[in-house]
């Protein structure tokens, strides 16, 4: 079974890289004529994250709901010791909660029912829905929707209702966020081809499928067994530096650097508990290094090395990490 998106908000998942690091913006991509989107050779980093290169969504159409005459992927399956048992039928489904987004690490890779997932397309991973279905997403702090294929399972790390493909959560407008409160519905692709006046097609387009693995013979369990990494998350912010609103302007002066993060949501706890315990101001600048977007945990403007050494020797006191001293930029 393929990995299962999943978003984990803990800092010990996090990854603390406290080198200082420059930003530069990332260079656009040109997409191949043919396949999923993306770069032709494409090196999969190890932390998820968004895409380095640009695809205008907007011109990306939502998911077309297509009646499925064979069998959907619905029998239960075990995760982190807890069973899931899916339904068969999504045309009924409601659920309002949490949406999360995942990317680049899972991008050209198989989905739970074999196909391959584009963060550019418009597919979803959701824990009980039937394999395939389709859905309406709906952002409730916008009002803006999107039609989606769930083709995937997850996620499993929170209490997150439905993993969004990289381009559905820009669609949405909370790609930068990482997260929003959506309604989520299941369609019924005969009465969503009725209301427009048509005859649902009866030849469909196939997704295209990941290219297969060896899969050790069935064991006959009724109840699936998966492992998702512990390391998958979602939520990233779009690969561009991203200026706090109440970050010190570039340019001279000392900062303590706290950490470094993959996860947004990671920094803005860290820069929560640590604005509940400094004086000096405390902001995230998210910057894209070698392909991946971080999200640094900065304190400062400070006026001079001796203030700077007494906030660092609190700080290691507190068991908030290792400080590093660095210039603003």
């Amino acid at each position: 079974m393929s990995r299962l998106a999943c978003a984990g908000l803990a800092l010990a998942c996090a990854a603390a890289l406290l080198a200082g690091c420059s930003s530069s913006r990332p260079p656009a991509v040109s997409q191949p004529s043919g396949g999923i989107s993306g770069p032709d050779v494409y090196k999969r980093p190890s932390q998820d994250g968004a895409p380095w290169w640009d695809v205008d969504v907007s011109k990306i159409p939502d998911a077309v709901p297509m009646p499925h005459y064979g069998p959907v992927k619905a029998n239960p399956y075990t995760v982190l010791g807890k069973t899931y048992y899916p339904i068969n039928d999504a045309t009924r489904y409601s659920e309002i909660g949490t949406a999360s987004w995942y990317g680049t690490k899972f991008h050209g890779q198989a989905t739970a029912n074999g196909e391959e997932y584009d963060l550019y397309g418009m597919s979803a991973a959701h824990k009980t829905l039937p394999l395939p279905s389709y859905v309406k997403v709906t952002n409730l702090e916008n009002g803006k929707a999107v039609v989606l294929r769930v083709n995937d399972r997850g996620p499993f790390y929170s209490d997150r209702v439905i993993d969004l493909s990289f381009a559905a959560a820009k669609k949405l407008g909370y790609a930068e966020r990482g997260t929003a409160r959506v309604k989520v519905e299941g369609i019924d692709p005969e009465r969503w081809w009725a209301n427009r006046g048509q005859s649902a097609p009866m030849v469909l387009a196939q997704p295209k499928k990941a290219v297969a693995t060896a899969t050790p013979a069935s064991s006959g369990q009724v109840i699936e067994q998966y492992t998702p990494p512990p390391q998958q998350h979602a939520g990233a912010v779009v690969p561009v530096q991203i200026a706090d609103a109440k970050a010190p302007p570039a340019g001279d002066g000392l900062f303590l650097q706290i950490g470094a993060f993959a996860n947004p949501d990671a920094a803005q706890l860290l820069k929560d508990k640590l604005s509940g315990m400094v004086s000096t101001p405390v902001f995230v600048s998210s910057v894209v290094r070698d392909q991946q977007i971080l999200h640094r945990v900065r304190l400062g403007p400070i006026a001079s090395h001796d203030e700077a050494s007494r906030i660092e020797e609190s700080l290691r006191l507190a068991d908030l990490g290792r400080p590093r001293l660095v210039r603003g930029d």
